[in-house]
C-alpha cells in the first residue's frame, strides 16, 4: 500500500502517512487532495483518485522545527549512496576531518564513502592525500526529515519538500 505526503494549510510539509490514513483525512473533510496518482479508489457510492499529496483544511501549529537526525542511513541517502571521493557505491560513512584530529560529528563533516576509500583515507586529511570532495557536504533541509525512512518516494513530493529532481535522485536546490 502506498503513502501520501501531508501538508499543513500553508503548504508546509508535516509528515508522510499511509494511503489509508490520507483517504480517511480526505473523506472526513480534514484534508483536500493536492496531487493524485493515476489510480482510482472505488467504494459502493464514491470514486476517489488515489492521493499522493494532501493538504490539511485547517492550520496545525508545529511546536518546533525538527532537524534531520545525523545517521548513517541519512548520510548515505543524502549522498545518493555514492562515494564522494571516487563515485563508486558507498557503504560506509567517513569524517572529512577525522574525529581524532578535532573533526566533529556534524552534517558538514560527514560524507558517504566506499569501504576502499574510507580505509585508504584512514585518519588523514584530504590535503595530505591530494584528494578532494566531489560534492561538499551540507545539512539537508529540515523538510527532508518528514520523509526520512520512506524508501519509496513519490516524484510529486519534491516540489513540496524543497527538493529538485535531477537524474532520478532528489537533491537540495542550489542557493
Amino acid at each position: 500500500m502506498g503513502a501520501a505526503l501531508v501538508l499543513n494549510a500553508t503548504y508546509e510539509p508535516l509528515c508522510v502517512v499511509p494511503l489509508r490514513r490520507a483517504v480517511v483525512l480526505v473523506l472526513a473533510e480534514k484534508a483536500v487532495i493536492v496531487e493524485a496518482g493515476q489510480d482510482v479508489m472505488h467504494s459502493e457510492r464514491l470514486t476517489l483518485p488515489v492521493p499522493t499529496v494532501v493538504r490539511l483544511s485547517h492550520f496545525v501549529r508545529v511546536p518546533y522545527r525538527r532537524e534531520v537526525p545525523l545517521t548513517r542511513r541519512a548520510v548515505l541517502e543524502r549522498d545518493a549512496h555514492a562515494c564522494v571521493y571516487c563515485g563508486a557505491r558507498a557503504d560506509t560513512i567517513d569524517h572529512v576531518r577525522p574525529r581524532s584530529r578535532g573533526g566533529q560529528h556534524v552534517w558538514t563533516n560527514v560524507v558517504a564513502a566506499c569501504a576502499r576509500c574510507n580505509h585508504r583515507k584512514g585518519d588523514r586529511l584530504l590535503a595530505e592525500l591530494g584528494w578532494h570532495l566531489r560534492v561538499a557536504p551540507v545539512a539537508p533541509p529540515p523538510t527532508v526529515a518528514v520523509v526520512m525512512g520512506w524508501t519509496a518516494r513519490e516524484p510529486s513530493w519534491a516540489q513540496y519538500l524543497g527538493l529538485a529532481e535531477t537524474g532520478g535522485e532528489a537533491v537540495a536546490p542550489a542557493v
